[in-house]
């Protein structure tokens, strides 16, 4: 079996540079990461506020592919190489977000009931695009039959590869990823395809592995947060129960001040926080009635007091 390479998926509002740099620093088994989308307006120059999460002064360790959300070829183009001045070797197309404001614009997961727009998109930006460019899609938006039609059309373009997040868009992130749909879509594309959906657990990287021995590459999301041991624990790094204890806290500290640092007021920094803990809670069970606290908590001093109970009361 080939070594595993992982790498966090983009999760909005959260896994920005300063989340990355932060994760990366205390729990360094990832492989590198898809950025947060960027969603440019049709017809709007390309400015550094647009890019300023992508400048290279944010940049850490953690190799990082930007990923786009637009139809408008032009602005593809324009945004795609003034990334690729910045230093990104790659892009990432994405037609997986499963936003309804996003998908019925025909964005995102939205766009795949429409291949023949995805390919006269590709055909306009391929020639002149500078760096390499991979995709980000769901399994279709209605109907896994949309992925199996458009996959492969896609043969005809030099991709890096296509991480298939294995649901349906109209699914958002309800019910159960679909391996066996992924299965049926590794027989369709000559392209590298990287898995994503619902690995929350070593055993359900196994599960996944075995069935799939010919995938090396993993992308995780919402199980990254909720277990950010993951990786390691995927590449044979298992710590012991106070060692995890220590990495959590320290992880949550430093995320802690380094928003803090950034962001404006308490409320901004409060509830940045609460949207990790919705994820990070997973990590220390049978802490319900702190993170009620949490949840709950209108001042810093709450909220501290809260998140160091959870943390105390172990992983």
């Amino acid at each position: 079996m080939n070594k595993p390479l992982i790498f966090m998926a983009p999760l909005q509002g959260i896994t920005d540079s300063l989340f990355r740099r932060v994760f990366n620093d205390h729990f360094p088994e990832l492989d590198g990461a898809v950025a947060p989308f960027i969603n440019p307006h049709r017809g709007e120059l390309v400015s550094d506020k647009l890019l300023r999460d992508l400048l290279p002064e944010r940049s850490c360790s953690l190799p990082v592919v930007p990923q786009l959300l637009t139809t408008d070829p032009p602005g593809f183009l324009a945004l795609a190489n003034r990334l690729h001045e910045l230093g990104y070797a790659e892009v990432n197309w994405n037609l997986g977000c499963p936003a309804p404001m996003v998908a019925r614009k025909r964005r995102g997961s939205g766009l795949l009931p429409y291949p023949d727009q995805i390919i006269d998109l590709l055909e306009q930006v391929m020639p002149q695009l500078r760096p390499r460019l991979s995709i980000k899609m769901r399994l279709g938006y209605h109907d896994p039959r949309e992925a199996h039609l458009l996959l492969p059309r896609l043969d005809n373009f030099p991709l890096t590869e296509i991480i298939i997040h294995a649901r349906l868009g109209a699914q958002l992130y309800r019910g159960s990823a679909a391996p066996d749909e992924f299965a049926r879509c590794l027989g369709l594309t000559r392209h590298r395809l990287a898995y994503n959906g619902d690995m929350t657990s070593l055993e359900g990287y196994r599960f996944l592995a075995a069935r799939f021995g010919e995938v090396n590459r993993w992308m995780i999301g919402r199980g990254l947060l909720a277990n950010p041991f993951l990786p390691g624990e995927i590449k044979g790094i298992i710590g012991t129960e106070e060692q995890r204890r220590t990495a959590l806290a320290s992880f949550h500290d430093a995320l802690f001040a380094a928003l803090a640092e950034r962001l404006s007021g308490p409320g901004h920094l409060l509830g940045r926080m609460k949207q990790v803990w919705i994820y990070l809670i997973h990590a220390f069970p049978g802490t319900e009635k702190p993170f009620k606290k949490l949840i709950r908590a209108s001042s810093i001093g709450s909220y501290q007091q809260a998140a160091r109970a959870i943390i105390e009361a172990g992983c």
